[in-house]
């Protein structure tokens, strides 16, 4: 399945990641409040706002809810982030709907069953190295990088790089750098 993966990223215009086991590894520390704090890869968060600046579209699709998620993307210029969401299927399709995105041109990040169904909605399903097993057998490319180190830069990166728009030396002083 892996070798028509590149091919595919050429048609790539939105990325919808979801947020537990893809921007974050599957180790969640409760506090003595009660809040659950997540690790987070610095590098996929400089993928994400760099595509936003890129002018791709990008959503968040997932069942949690932390606000300080949702401060997290938002500070990346992501806008379309839906959380605290049980049916995947019904956000994607509103998703696809009010942008009007053919779903061929959708990569999709998922790790665990509640992503099944919409990663077969879409043209690009993908997962990091230690998704479950049913997720790795029905995505087109599995990231050599686990959830929360590195996988959503390995898929941006490779599309941006696939489609000419990845880093160019000759403007490291454009305003696509800022944090």
């Amino acid at each position: 399945m892996q070798d028509n993966y590149l091919f595919l990223l050429n048609n790539i215009t939105t990325f919808i990641f979801d947020v537990d086991g893809v921007m974050t590894n599957n180790t969640v520390t409760i506090t003595p409040e009660g809040d659950q704090l997540r690790t987070m890869n610095i590098r996929d968060g400089f993928a994400l706002q760099y595509a936003v600046k890129k002018g791709y579209k990008i959503a968040i699709i997932s069942g949690g809810k932390s606000e300080s998620v949702k401060s997290r993307f938002t500070k990346l210029g992501i806008t379309d982030i839906y959380l605290g969401v049980s049916d995947k299927r019904e956000k994607l399709e509103e998703v696809i709907s009010a942008y009007s995105i053919d779903p061929k041109t959708i990569l999709y990040m998922g790790d665990d069953i509640p992503d099944y169904e919409v990663m077969t909605m879409i043209g690009l399903p993908t997962c990091p190295k230690d998704a479950c097993i049913e997720i790795k057998n029905i995505s087109t490319y599995i990231s050599p990088d686990k959830g929360g180190e590195g996988c959503v830069r390995d898929v941006i990166e490779q599309t941006l790089k696939a489609q000419g728009k990845w880093f160019d030396p000759s403007k490291i002083n454009d305003k696509h750098f800022t944090w």
